[in-house]
């Protein structure tokens, strides 16, 4: 089997906010718009595989795509999928694990030799799925996935209302999945420095979730809240992509690009260098993939698999080698006075960014 490299990671924003479920920490329930139309792409998918191609991303890339609500209503999600996979990328999708129309199109549309190059970041809802009597649905789908060759990974937002269900939800994964769901952190992204959604303490919350001896969770607990200092090669290396704006950011709520417009146009990769987040709440792929090449970490694929008592893996084989990569194995670092230049250039870039930014907003809520 040949060794495919990983050139570069994109985490890929896809315009829907519609959900069938209305779990009580989202933030797209809260807001009302999780009956919002899907609306259609302003690109054709020819157009945005052009984009993608091989040839303008430097090499066979991660291509995450996560949309506001839940990801499979997009009706175009399953060409689009195919599309990029044909391309030569690999390709991860999130989804709450429901729309079983849409999976059952990922694994009859999408040829076997492709599909091993697909993985599906799946949520578990438990609240939700119990309440509304979907948890058979939910296994079953995934089942469904796992006989047709397609990855799959299960993670868990916690919220103290699950907490007195824990037992329950540690029976109920092993009975399905065979291994326990991995656990993320829910997170307050109403608050400049994005704490723990949590009544609990930092301790007691590590405590209680802990026991799942989940990786991600161990990880992203030991970055949560740890501004980083070190230099970034996010935006050289990958960046954030939205599909509705066409725009490429070297993270989130950084300075945008657009790269959509003109497919065949070379597109200006350049590296963040300075982070200008709080902390790096998603460096679970972030750091893990090796944005930050000095930090030591876990592989991604550490992250993502879990091996059940039966000795199978969650994720496959050609998954799995190219999520243990880390993207400085197969791209150049920059020298110390090219780092040091896009520092400064970012000392006063994102000044005037972020005043641009704020203009736009007040003139757009005076309308």
């Amino acid at each position: 089997m040949n060794k495919d490299k990983l050139k570069r990671y994109f985490d890929i924003l896809i315009p829907v906010t519609t959900c069938n479920l209305h779990c009580d920490y989202c933030y797209v329930t809260h807001h009302h718009l999780s009956s919002a139309e899907v609306k259609p792409l302003d690109y054709s998918i020819p157009h945005i595989r052009k984009a993608f191609s091989q040839e303008r991303l430097g090499g066979k890339c991660l291509l995450n795509f996560c949309g506001e609500g839940e990801t499979l209503l997009a009706p175009y999600i399953v060409p689009l999928t195919r599309e990029l996979l044909e391309e030569g990328h690999y390709v991860m999708l999130v989804t709450n694990g429901l729309p079983t129309k849409r999976i059952k199109e990922l694994t009859e549309e999408i040829p076997a030799e492709l599909r091993k190059h697909l993985i599906l970041k799946i949520s578990f809802h438990f609240m939700e799925l119990k309440s509304k009597g979907l948890l058979d649905k939910y296994f079953d789908n995934i089942r469904l996935l796992e006989r047709n060759g397609v990855s799959f990974t299960v993670e868990l937002t916690p919220s103290d209302g699950e907490i007195p269900y824990i037992e329950e939800i540690k029976e109920v994964c092993l009975k399905n999945l065979g291994a326990l769901c991995h656990i993320t952190v829910a997170r307050d992204d109403s608050k400049p420095e994005i704490p723990i959604l949590t009544a609990l303490s930092r301790d007691e919350y590590i405590k209680v979730w802990g026991q799942f001896n989940s990786p991600l969770f161990d990880f992203k607990m030991q970055i949560f809240g740890q501004p980083r200092k070190e230099f970034c090669y996010n935006g050289l290396w990958g960046g954030f992509i939205n599909l509705n704006t066409g725009s490429l950011s070297q993270c989130y709520n950084a300075r945008r690009t657009l790269i959509l417009d003109d497919p065949t146009s070379p597109i200006p990769f350049c590296a963040a260098g300075k982070c200008n987040v709080a902390h790096c709440y998603n460096g679970h792929s972030w750091l893990t993939l090796g944005m930050i090449p000095e930090l030591v970490t876990p592989t991604y694929l550490e992250m993502r698999d879990r091996i059940t008592a039966d000795g199978r893996h969650w994720i496959g084989e050609e998954m799995r080698q190219f999520l243990s990569q880390k993207l400085e194995e197969n791209n150049e670092q920059l020298p110390p006075r090219s780092k040091w230049w896009i520092m400064v250039k970012r000392e006063f870039i994102d000044p005037v960014y972020s005043l641009k930014r704020r203009i736009y907003a007040r003139i757009h809520r005076r309308r």
